[in-house]
C-alpha cells in the first residue's frame, strides 16, 4: 500500500532543519540516509537526540550540531516529565531557529508528544509519521509501510517533506571520517569480531554461544576481537576467555567505527554494533531474535546471513527479556 500524506502547508525552503531521533545508537544511524537528504536541502541540520543516541549522532554525516534530550515517553528507562525538563527543550530548540523539523519515529512510537512541544519554541512547519489524528500538530502527517527497512521508512517521511538525496549517493548508511586508527588496538585488518551484549536482553547473542564461537574460530586459526561496552565487561571477558582480544569498555563509538571496519565480518545480535558495521560496510552475521521484524531490523544493505529461528512464538512483541524459557529462538 503506498503512503498518505496529508500536506497542510508547503514546507519553508533552506535554512536550519531539525531532524529528531529520540532513541539508541542503532536507530540513529538507520536515520542517517533521511538526515543526508535533509542536509541536501537546507542550509543547516541540527539533529536532536536521546542520550543513548547520541555517539551515533555525532557520527553522521551532513548533522551541523546535536543537540541530546531524554524523552519520557521514549527511553527505556524514563526521567520524570517535568515542566523545567520540557522547558529546557524548548528554549534549546528556539535558540537554533529552525524553519522546519522531520521527527522520525519507529512504527510503535508516537510522534506527537515532540510535535506539541516543537510547536511551543516556534517550530512554523512540522512532519513526522503518525496513525493518529495530529490536529494542528503536524504540517505533514506521512503514513509509512510496515514492510520498508527502518532507514527507507525514515527517508520516505523526508522525501513526502521534499527532501532528496544529492547525486551520488546511494542511500546506504554512513559514518563521518577521518576514523581513529585502531590497529594498536586489533592489529592488522582481517579479524573477526564478535560483539555478544546488546541493549536488552531478548537481542543478545546467548554467552555460551558466543563463547563457543570464538573458541572454535580461534582453533581454525582466525584473529578474533570481542567488543561490548564497560558494563559488558564480565561478559566478553567470559566470552574472549584466552583466545580472542577484549576490548569491552575500551573505545568510544568512533574507535569502536574504525575496529569493525578493520574486521572481515562481525559476529552480533540485533543491535547497534550490527548498523555500525552495515556503515562502514562490514559483513555481519545476525543472531537476530524476532520480537522485532527482520524486514524493518536487519543489517542494511551490507552483506549479511540472517540466523535464528523468525517464527519463535516472541516473534512481534518487542519483549526486552525473552518470554519463553530458554531463549529458543537462538539457543
Amino acid at each position: 500500500m503506498a503512503p498518505i500524506e496529508e500536506t497542510m502547508a508547503g514546507r519553508p525552503p533552506g535554512g536550519t532543519v531539525l531532524v529528531a531521533r529520540l532513541d539508541s545508537v542503532g536507530d540513529v544511524l538507520l536515520a542517517g540516509p533521511a538526515v543526508r537528504a535533509a542536509a541536501a536541502g537546507a542550509d543547516r541540520v541540527v539533529l536532536l537526540a536521546g542520550p543513548r543516541g547520541r555517539g551515533a549522532a555525532e557520527l553522521l554525516p551532513g548533522v551541523d550540531r546535536v543537540l541530546a534530550w531524554c524523552a519520557p515517553w521514549i527511553d527505556p528507562e524514563p526521567p520524570p516529565a517535568t515542566e523545567a525538563a520540557v522547558a529546557a527543550l524548548r528554549a534549546a530548540v528556539a535558540a537554533e531557529a529552525p524553519r522546519s523539523a522531520l521527527v522520525l519515529t519507529s512504527y510503535h512510537q508516537s510522534a506527537l508528544p515532540l510535535a506539541l512541544v516543537l510547536r511551543m519554541a516556534g517550530v512554523p512547519w512540522i512532519g513526522a509519521v503518525s496513525e493518529d489524528y495530529p490536529g494542528s500538530l503536524l504540517d505533514l502527517r506521512h503514513r509509512r509501510r510496515t514492510d520498508l527497512p527502518e532507514p527507507e521508512s525514515m527517508l520516505g517521511l523526508a522525501q513526502a517533506a521534499g527532501f532528496r538525496l544529492p547525486p551520488g549517493d546511494d542511500g546506504r548508511l554512513a559514518v563521518r571520517g577521518p576514523l581513529p586508527d585502531t590497529t594498536g588496538l586489533t592489529g592488522p585488518g582481517g579479524y573477526v569480531v564478535v560483539h555478544p551484549g546488546a541493549s536488552v536482553p531478548s537481542r543478545a547473542v546467548p554467552a555460551w554461544l558466543a563463547a563457543d564461537t570464538v573458541a572454535k574460530l580461534a582453533a581454525e586459526g582466525h584473529r578474533v576481537v570481542v567488543t561490548g561496552r564497560p558494563a559488558d565487561r564480565d561478559l566478553t571477558a567470559a566470552v574472549a576467555g584466552g583466545s580472542a582480544v577484549d576490548l569491552a569498555g575500551r573505545t568510544d563509538l568512533a574507535a569502536l567505527a574504525s575496529v569493525l571496519r578493520g574486521a572481515a565480518v562481525v559476529v552480533s545480535g540485533n543491535t547497534g554494533p550490527a548498523h555500525l558495521a552495515a556503515a562502514v560496510g562490514t559483513p555481519v552475521v545476525s543472531l537476530f531474535s524476532p520480537v522485532v521484524p527482520a524486514r524493518n531490523w536487519a543489517p542494511y544493505r551490507t552483506p549479511h546471513r540472517l540466523l535464528g529461528d523468525q517464527q519463535a512464538p516472541c516473534r512481534a512483541t518487542r519483549a526486552r527479556v525473552c518470554p519463553v524459557p530458554g531463549h529458543p529462538c537462538l539457543n
